[in-house]
């Protein structure tokens, strides 16, 4: 073990001192390096190029035990204990991967923003007085698919929503289409979001206007402005039903399908 700690380490330190701090003489060491690799030497080097081989073919995203399963799936025959060891002395590392997270926001943009009228106002007193927009991305077998919802809030229903495999201005516009042709709200309305690029373009904003609705939006980095969608659940929602979540309004939200 010592002439191999010395034979691993002849590029850092030099063969006459790690021989003294060892007390090995460095006849002995270099008569050690001449005699030819045994059997278990041998095997060391073989398994270690396997776990090299191994560990690159996953982009070097496997620790020991995955490269141990990897190994056991080739056949190789070795211990788990065998190859944390090796990949411990080889420093063969995993990387750890960052995780993706999809951004549904962005508000790094020069169109005008609306002030947050809502103020966290979150219980209207009447149907269709307060409506929330936002953005969430279901995972699929093709990519991300993206959802633009628009939320009632006195009833918490989604009156109107759009997919698409983009995030252009077009899928929040679809989604404000579909509440407005399915609500036809009379009265005051007020529309609130988050200041992404696609609440604040001239698309999303000319299409309030057209139908008298006044635009309001978070702050500024607030997610908590527009809590309620933001928290928004696919799985926990029946939106594809019409379904309404407030049990105490629920019947009087019927009444007025």
């Amino acid at each position: 073990m010592k002439y191999a700690f010395i034979r691993d380490h002849e590029d850092q330190f030099p063969v006459e001192l790690t021989c003294e701090v060892l007390e090995v003489s460095r006849s002995g060491y270099y008569a050690w390096k001449q005699r030819p690799p045994g059997t278990k030497e041998v095997r060391r080097v073989e398994l270690v190029a396997q776990i090299r081989q191994a560990h690159q073919q996953s982009r070097a995203t496997y620790g020991s035990p995955r490269v141990y399963q990897a190994l056991q799936a080739q056949g190789v025959k070795c211990c788990e204990n065998t190859v944390a060891k090796l990949m411990k002395q080889e420093e063969i590392r995993s990387k750890a991967r960052r995780r993706f997270t999809v951004q549904t926001t962005d508000s790094r943009h020069d169109h005008p923003v609306a002030e947050n009228l809502l103020n966290r106002e979150f219980y209207p007193d009447r149907p269709d007085q307060v409506w929330a927009g936002d953005i969430t991305y279901i995972p699929t077998a093709r990519g991300w698919l993206y959802l633009a919802v628009v939320l009632d809030l006195f009833s918490r229903k989604v009156v109107g929503w759009a997919t698409a495999d983009h995030m252009r201005a077009e899928l929040t516009c679809n989604a404000l289409e579909m509440a407005l042709m399915h609500r036809r709200p009379e009265g005051e309305l007020l529309h609130h979001s988050d200041r992404g690029v696609q609440y604040a373009s001239h698309a999303y904003r000319d299409l309030l206007r057209e139908h008298g609705i006044e635009a309001s939006m978070s702050r500024k980095g607030n997610c908590y402005d527009n809590a309620v969608t933001e928290s928004f659940d696919l799985p926990h929602q029946s939106w594809a039903l019409g379904r309404v979540h407030d049990a105490n309004r629920s019947s009087y939200c019927a009444g007025l399908r």
